[in-house]
């Protein structure tokens, strides 16, 4: 069954690759914000919007219903990762964190309500962090946590409605545009039970399956995938 799914932050990186596995049979909108989208196929709908303005969210949901008629599946994507020692804080720069990790998701959810009907599903990036506590980005794990919570309360709140809404949560992934290091990498590499670092390709298909009707009765749920990260 042909659906319609919205990406956020989907111009590059894992969302890029969530794009793409779903473009091929499904209607897509990308939402992005300073990064242009390329490559794209002339069927996605791209979208630049700010999602942590006032009334985007909605803005962005009214296009997607427009273009393609409904809207059956929502992936929050977008996300935002600084640093938060604890020497020093930056109101505003550690907002900005929480805003877009997880209050974007709740205002996106709450536009797309009206059109989500028995069988949509919400499926949200997380993180491994939001687990196992990042050095010196304390905020943005937290933030994560959050979002791992939020999921499990909105699965509750909408599993009457027959809308699913589960997480997933990456562990170290290279993407083409912004790649670690050798040193770094092969770190990571030393501590991941597979033997080798993540692709955004491998968070794509787990989205993917969690949106389609192959996990019809999985909801609630914060997937880690992460090649068996700190086993």
């Amino acid at each position: 069954m042909k659906r319609t799914v919205l990406v956020t932050g989907g111009a590059r990186g894992i969302g890029r690759a969530i794009a793409l596995a779903f473009a091929a049979d499904h209607n897509v909108a990308v939402v992005w914000n300073t990064t242009p989208l390329f490559e794209m196929p002339k069927s996605v709908l791209g979208i630049q919007a700010d999602l942590t303005q006032t009334g985007q969210c909605k803005a962005v949901v009214d296009q997607v219903v427009e273009r393609f008629g409904g809207l059956d599946v929502v992936v929050n994507n977008a996300g935002l990762i600084r640093m938060s020692p604890k020497e020093t804080f930056d109101r505003a720069e550690q907002q900005a964190i929480l805003d877009v990790n997880l209050l974007v998701p709740a205002d996106l959810l709450a536009a797309a309500l009206p059109y989500l009907k028995s069988g949509a599903a919400v499926v949200n990036i997380s993180s491994i962090n939001g687990v196992l506590p990042p050095r010196e980005a304390a905020l943005y794990g937290a933030s994560k946590a959050a979002l791992n919570l939020w999921t499990k309360a909105m699965a509750k709140e909408l599993g009457p409605k027959g809308i699913r809404v589960n997480a997933v949560a990456p562990g170290a992934i290279n993407t083409p545009e912004s790649p670690r290091s050798k040193e770094l990498t092969a770190a990571f590499v030393q501590e991941t039970a597979l033997g080798r670092i993540g692709r955004p390709e491998d968070i794509a298909q787990t989205v993917r399956f969690l949106a389609s009707d192959a996990a019809g009765f999985i909801t609630g749920e914060v997937l880690t995938v992460s090649g068996g990260y700190r086993l």
